[in-house]
């Protein structure tokens, strides 16, 4: 006959505390944790309170020996950066959990509240909970101190254009300000034909340099001096100076071509208009509205000037016009633009209105111009063409007159205009009436561009800062 035994199970007994006599369960130190923390301070080694460095320039933390970091307050960086202010002292413990109490932003004190662990007598482990306040200190970055010292610079970079006109060069202002390549640099000092970027090191120019190639046609030249040489290590401190010399061509400048240039284009005509400079010269033939891009590669082994001042534009008014639809293109020609419209018009000089004397003239704003009209040009009957390409042209091949564009009220123009730009923070002088007309006229090519217009940042008035 089986029996069936009932299980009973067992219950741990309690032991009393060797300190305090209250009851607890069994531990390798036979003490409780009030007690035993009265004894044992797991604590002691680590720094309760502990400074940081910060540049109120920059915005950045100095993560020793000599690294300074961008952190937010209370991010993920931020905590890693005031953990390896005590990484020597947390050794001997386990770090658990670490996180950030909140403080207020302006009261220089970060605190983190940190769990540890430490197996201490017997194999006992304990847990404890402390905060480590961080007290913030400001201390200027050496960049920082180089940005205020001003003349402190080891690269420049000089951008420079023999132009009268400043298009490019706003233009190329906008794409530095849109990639933020300006926030590297120390100074940016504005002069007669262009700009010097000041770089603390040469890295940054290099970058610079780098992008100018990529966006606009030019050519680079470098050179360095030595300031310092250290025998001993054998190092050598030098200044280096870059300079960009951006091609002499403009939007809406009128330029003679080489034939020899003007035939590898797909036998265009040799006076041609200058329609946009991006990383390349952009022409159209105003004759057959053949277009080509020249890169500055190009440009350097077949140089060519503007023929005419962008003050010597001249106001026609357009008498007669007709549009050509239909055209027969020559052996080896090359593509046609279809932005624009062929026509065939008959203009007269604003300031000649009181004679009969007309122009005839062949141009590519078919598609803007009707009678009546007025419209910016160049006389090239009345002048004196002082280029060695067009003076060895047959004369049958100059055209009279080359129109520009159209003329629009400026004034209702900016009166509607809801929109700027930023600009850079350089050393300059106040700008004078004929800047600012060149300014507006950049702004005019920006509405009127679409393909400009998309590489560049473009804000509304009201949130302009």
């Amino acid at each position: 006959m089986e029996y069936m035994k009932e299980y009973i199970p067992l219950h741990q007994g309690n032991i009393l505390c060797c300190q305090c006599g209250i009851a607890i369960p069994p531990n390798p130190a036979n003490m409780c944790v009030d007690c035993l923390r009265t004894q044992v301070d797991i604590t002691e080694g680590i720094p309760k309170q502990v400074t940081v460095h910060f540049c109120k320039q920059c915005e950045r933390y100095l993560q020793p020996p000599a690294a300074w970091l961008q952190c937010a307050l209370e991010s993920r960086e931020l905590l890693s950066l005031c953990l390896k202010k005590i990484k020597a002292s947390l050794n001997k413990v386990r770090l658990i959990d670490a996180g950030f109490v909140w403080t207020e932003p302006h009261s220089k004190r970060l605190k983190v509240k940190l769990t540890i662990q430490k197996e201490v007598m017997n194999g006992a482990i304990l847990q404890q909970v402390f905060v480590v306040e961080y007290i913030v200190q400001s201390q200027m970055c050496e960049d920082c101190h180089r940005v205020e010292a001003k003349d402190f610079w080891k690269a420049v970079v000089q951008v420079r254009q023999k132009t009268p006109h400043k298009k490019t060069f706003y233009y190329l202002e906008q794409l530095i300000l849109k990639h933020r390549l300006h926030q590297n640099t120390l100074r940016i000092k504005e002069i007669h034909d262009g700009l010097d970027f000041y770089f603390a090191s040469k890295q940054h120019a290099q970058k610079m340099v780098d992008f100018l190639q990529c966006t606009v046609p030019c050519r680079i030249k470098s050179s360095q001096r030595l300031i310092s040489h250290d025998i001993h290590s054998n190092t050598y401190n030098y200044k280096s100076t870059f300079s960009v010399e951006i091609v002499p061509v403009c939007k809406d400048n009128v330029v003679c071509l080489s034939p020899k240039l003007a035939q590898s284009l797909g036998n265009m005509s040799q006076i041609c208009i200058c329609i946009r400079v991006t990383s390349a010269i952009h022409v159209i033939d105003p004759s057959t509205l053949q277009i080509a891009e020249i890169d500055g590669n190009t440009y350097w082994r077949h140089p060519f000037n503007s023929l005419f001042h962008p003050k010597q534009l001249e106001e026609f008014i357009v008498m007669d016009i007709s549009k050509i639809y239909e055209q027969k293109q020559g052996a080896g020609a090359g593509m046609k633009s279809n932005k624009h419209i062929l026509a065939e018009a008959w203009v007269r000089k604003t300031s000649e209105l009181n004679t009969d004397h007309q122009y005839f003239c062949r141009t590519h704003l078919g598609h803007l111009l009707n009678p009546g009209d007025l419209v910016l040009g160049f006389d090239l009957v009345n002048c004196n063409l002082n280029d060695e390409f067009a003076n060895k042209m047959n004369p049958h091949s100059i055209p009279d007159v080359v129109l520009i564009k159209k003329c629009y009220d400026r004034t209702k123009r900016q009166r509607r205009r809801n929109w700027k730009l930023k600009e850079l923070q350089r050393d300059r002088n106040n700008m004078d009436t004929d800047d600012e007309r060149q300014y507006q006229d950049f702004l005019e090519d920006l509405e009127e561009d679409e393909t400009i217009r998309k590489n560049v940042n473009i804000y509304k008035s009201k949130f302009l800062t």
